[in-house]
């Protein structure tokens, strides 16, 4: 039987003798997974490799995340090394260090 069958059925049942609780939960849940089947198909992630897709995107997409803190990491540390290398430089010219160099 179809998800859309079995929703029609409850549905009929629940308007035919009143509606008990357990037919709206089996309503709801019958609805849901119908919907999540439906968002599954229409995002393509509904074939058996998909679960393997996804392990590989979040791999991918971690390996982009550590790429990128270990670019900004190296990139401060260049940076702080230049502002250092500038310190130095300038404590050099303050004790007259380049005149000895001359």
């Amino acid at each position: 039987m179809d998800r859309t069958d079995m929703i029609a059925r409850l549905m009929a049942e629940a308007k035919a003798g009143g509606c008990e609780l357990v037919t709206l939960r089996a309503i709801v849940e019958e609805a849901t997974d119908l919907g999540a089947d439906r968002a599954l198909q229409r995002t393509g992630l509904a074939d058996p490799d998909a679960r393997d897709d996804l392990d590989e995107l979040r791999e991918l997409l971690q390996a982009w995340r550590d790429a990128k803190a270990s670019v900004w990491r190296a990139a401060l540390a260049w940076l702080v090394r230049g502002v250092l290398a500038l310190v130095l430089i300038g404590i050099a010219v303050r004790l007259g260090v380049t005149e000895v160099l001359r």
